[in-house]
């Protein structure tokens, strides 16, 4: 919860300079230049997360200098989204006069939407009761004319929720428009509009397909339900048991078939696909019967491990999606081996910091 003041003015600078590092960094991998993809200037973020402070009567936001720890009070967050700048401000008055929502309370996280919908997480230093919950919920009911909003009550090995913990986003790709599933505490792109950009430029270049798709750490299905449509099948793996439920729900939602989601780790899948390793997901999955010739990675920050490097670089296209130049890099020295990047792209998910987001598609030298 660390935040410096940004400045809008300085962002086409700001941006060259990312471009130009990235550049130099994937230069030795033969790339001399980069698809783009800016940010919107404020207004970007969709979920935030800030400290209480109380001082007397006296009840407001903070976040923290990085580099000095001083506190900075928050009265608006301008890369926070427009809902989150609304719900902020009204939540904070709302809570200053009801003793029992704002006693021992020591954070708020917001996740917001496009379509005007939102969880407020509650964080406490303390158990919550039934009384809590009644006060809760009828703070739900005040803001009904300002948004769809659920509320969830975190306290030590407690949550409360009110009366949902996900969202629905839309995510619009092209002339078509997904429905999302977005739950609290999980894993989710925090910028709208660059997620939309990325997805678009990976269909971009994937085109239409007959075989089936593998994709690694696929989250919430994200790219999954996307790019269903580009291909016969598609196999998708995720660690986090939540995300795998909200992939799930979601082509539920969007009536979507052709996608099976196996809740493995990629480590687990590559040892599972290369007959080290017994499972029984992967076994109900039939993971054996799909004819993978492209597979999408979107990994943290660390980067692929080497078995899963070595599975990858068997499949004659990969999609790479990183949000760590520095591992990107060093996998792409694996990679290239085989591999010849044909298309990558900068998107800054992250403005006014050092973070960037690169997509790489590569081809195998033999096809």
């Amino acid at each position: 919860m660390t935040y410096k003041k940004i400045d809008t003015t300085n962002y086409p600078e700001q941006f060259r300079h990312k471009e130009e590092s990235l550049i130099k960094k994937l230069s030795k991998f033969g790339v001399q230049q980069l698809d783009t993809f800016e940010s919107p200037r404020k207004h970007y973020r969709m979920r935030a997360e800030f400290r209480v402070w109380h001082e007397g009567d006296a009840l407001y936001y903070i976040m923290f200098n990085p580099e000095t720890r001083e506190k900075i009070r928050m009265g608006e967050f301008l890369p926070g989204s427009e809902l989150i700048n609304r719900l902020m401000k009204q939540l904070i008055e709302k809570l200053k006069p009801n003793p029992i929502l704002r006693n021992k309370l020591f954070q708020v996280d917001f996740l917001t939407t496009t379509t005007n919908q939102a969880v407020i997480s509650l964080l406490y230093h303390r158990p919550l009761d039934d009384e809590w919950e009644k006060e809760a919920t009828a703070l739900r009911e005040e803001f009904k004319e300002l948004a769809d909003i659920n509320i969830i009550g975190r306290a030590r090995k407690q949550k409360r929720v009110l009366f949902d913990d996900s969202v629905i986003e839309h995510v619009n790709v092209g002339n078509k428009t997904y429905q999302s599933i977005q739950t609290e505490n999980s894993f989710t792109q925090p910028n709208a509009r660059i997620n939309e950009a990325m997805i678009g430029w990976v269909k971009q270049h994937i085109g239409q397909n007959d075989h089936d798709l593998l994709e690694l750490y696929c989250g919430n299905g994200n790219f999954t339900l996307p790019l269903a449509e580009n291909f016969q099948r598609v196999l998708a793996t995720e660690i986090s048991k939540s995300s795998v439920a909200s992939a799930r729900r979601s082509a539920e939602l969007n009536n979507i078939e052709n996608v099976t989601i196996v809740r493995m780790s990629a480590e687990e899948f590559t040892e599972a696909l290369n007959g080290e390793r017994s499972s029984r997901r992967a076994d109900e999955a039939d993971i054996k019967s799909f004819d993978c010739k492209t597979v999408l990675v979107d990994p943290p920050r660390a980067g692929l491990d080497t078995e899963t490097l070595k599975m990858v670089s068997a499949y004659s296209r990969i999609i790479y999606i990183s949000c760590n130049p520095d591992t990107l890099a060093e996998n792409l020295d694996y990679l290239t081996e085989t591999h010849e990047i044909i298309a990558a792209a900068m998107f800054d998910q992250f403005p006014y910091t050092d973070h960037v987001e690169t997509g790489v598609v590569l081809k195998a030298k033999t096809d």
